[in-house]
């Protein structure tokens, strides 16, 4: 097993890392690393629809899309983010938070911080939230990693992120600002995020039986650079086009936000394309080109999905709640 410091805050940088290790290696990977000022956009989120356009620009925050699926998240150097990278057996693509978050509960534990597990992938602390986390499947092989809030400057995440009002009934600002914590605020004895850092990568080498870190080798950053140059540090992989569409459908589900954009045409559905905060085992754009010259009626569009796995591309998503979203 590799376990690894990123020493940059590249945003951009740190998540070609990533890339390169879940799929081009295949080793088993616990690694611990900080972005600069930057939002990192879920897998399948409209990048413009999840930020604050304006306040990006004006306080020159860097936008990274990640892997995982999930929600837009702020970073800063009071963030400190994990990652675990490990081997399944083929076939077992379970999305259980649970079995990868133990041991960073177990050593928030033994620093007096009574984290526990909540929702669907959070961890928190006298119910409000210190860490959200996402996961991806590649081939056989898993991404699961996190957020731990130690001393972010909340008003900043505030300003950052556009609030869906689906999630919230109250004052959004006020809503985003009462989940959140910072773990510096409940620790018995004052330590830095560095400090914090170092305690929690000590603590799962020990878990393991190990006492080094690695380092990544010339060449697998020259690997990591080419990943960053060419898709990561991209305007279309982080951006991407946002074609105009004729349809606009959303809902809430267990299974998180799922949207649905459409262009019917002839009564048909033309291009499709999914949007979201949702996790997924498989692509949805795959189940959108299934869609594909369905005639835009509740009964054709059920008739398609009864044989389609949905729970694959919306995790806790029935195939009845995307009818609801995608019919007439």
């Amino acid at each position: 097993m590799r376990f690894l410091w990123l020493p940059t805050q590249n945003p951009h940088h740190n998540l070609a890392v990533e890339a390169y290790l879940l799929q081009e290696t295949e080793d088993d990977v616990f690694m611990l690393w900080q972005n600069d000022n930057s939002v990192i956009i879920g897998r399948h989120q409209n990048t413009l629809a999840e930020i604050n356009l304006e306040y990006v620009e004006q306080n020159h925050v860097v936008i990274a899309r990640r892997l995982t699926g999930g929600g837009a998240v702020f970073h800063d150097l009071g963030n400190l983010n994990f990652s675990f990278i490990q081997n399944i057996v083929s076939g077992d693509r379970e999305i259980d938070f649970v079995k990868y978050l133990q041991p960073i509960v177990d050593a928030l534990r033994a620093l007096g911080v009574n984290a526990e597990f909540s929702g669907r992938n959070d961890l928190v602390l006298d119910g409000k939230k210190i860490s959200g986390n996402a996961m991806a499947f590649y081939g056989n092989r898993v991404l699961e990693h996190g957020t731990l809030l130690f001393s972010t400057v909340q008003n900043n995440l505030v300003q950052a992120l556009k609030v869906d009002p689906a999630k919230f009934s109250d004052k959004a600002v006020k809503s985003v600002r009462s989940r959140v914590t910072n773990i510096s605020e409940h620790l018995p004895k004052p330590m830095t995020v560095l400090e914090f850092k170092d305690f929690l990568m000590d603590f799962v080498l020990k878990q393991n039986n190990m006492t080094a870190l690695d380092v990544l080798k010339p060449e697998e950053e020259a690997r990591v650079a080419e990943l960053e140059r060419t898709r990561f540090a991209t305007w279309d992989w982080n951006y991407g086009q946002s074609p105009k569409y004729a349809v606009e459908r959303k809902a809430r589900t267990a299974g998180g936000t799922v949207q649905a954009v459409m262009d019917v045409k002839g009564g048909h559905i033309a291009a499709l394309r999914f949007y979201g905060d949702f996790f997924s085992r498989r692509d949805p754009q795959e189940l959108a080109d299934l869609l594909l010259n369905t005639p835009h009626a509740r009964e054709a569009i059920a008739a398609k999905l009864e044989n389609i796995p949905v729970d694959d591309f919306f995790n806790n998503v029935t195939a009845d709640e995307l009818t609801n979203i995608l019919a007439e």
